[in-house]
This record gives structure tokens, C-alpha cells and sequence, in this order.
């Protein structure tokens, strides 16, 4: 048996480490994505602030906006808290579990 010469083989590292970067590009791309989402609530928050009183819709922007960060704040908590880092493979697991369901 001949191999083709311009086939490259691929080791079992090389294909963890795509996988691993394929998951992190993933990540990267909805984390992203919800960030952009709440580009405009630093105005509205500050408008209570100043003084002035937010309308109906500027009110179900806030909640949408809060919503989304709250979707992040898993990903978000290791990176603010001191040693947080050192949390992430509990982290890792937190979210495999939450993504499997329960068995019942």
C-alpha cells in the first residue's frame, strides 16, 4: 500500500487541538454577538441618573439588554474575580452539565 505524496497525516494532538480551537472560535462568536447587543445601555441607565425618566421603550431595551448580560455572566465572573481563572475547568464543567439536561 502507497500513500498519496501530498497527503498530509494528522496526529491525535493536532485534532484535539483543531477541536479545541473550533470550540473557542465558537465562544469567541457568541460572546460577541450578545456584547454587541447591549452597545446602548450606558445612556439609558445614565438618563434615570440625570435625572430624566425612561419611556416604555427605552424600558423594554434595559430589559432586554440585562437579559443578555445575564446570559454572559457565566463567562464573564472568572474573568473579573482575582484567581478566576484558576475556576474555569469547574466553569467548563458547570456549562457541559447545564447543556445535557437532567435525566429525568
Amino acid at each position: 500500500m502507497t500513500q498519496l505524496p501530498n497527503r498530509k497525516t494528522i496526529s491525535p494532538l493536532q485534532q484535539k487541538w483543531a477541536s479545541v480551537r473550533s470550540l473557542h472560535e465558537t465562544q469567541r462568536l457568541y460572546i460577541r454577538n450578545e456584547l454587541s447587543q447591549v452597545r446602548g445601555l450606558i445612556p439609558i441607565l445614565m438618563k434615570r441618573r440625570n435625572g430624566g425618566q425612561w419611556t416604555e421603550e427605552e424600558r423594554t431595551l434595559l430589559y432586554r439588554d440585562l437579559r443578555a448580560l445575564s446570559n454572559l455572566s457565566p463567562y464573564l465572573v472568572p474573568l473579573i474575580m482575582p484567581g478566576g481563572i484558576l475556576m474555569l475547568p469547574l466553569l467548563a464543567w458547570w456549562l457541559d452539565s447545564r447543556r445535557k439536561g437532567r435525566d429525568n
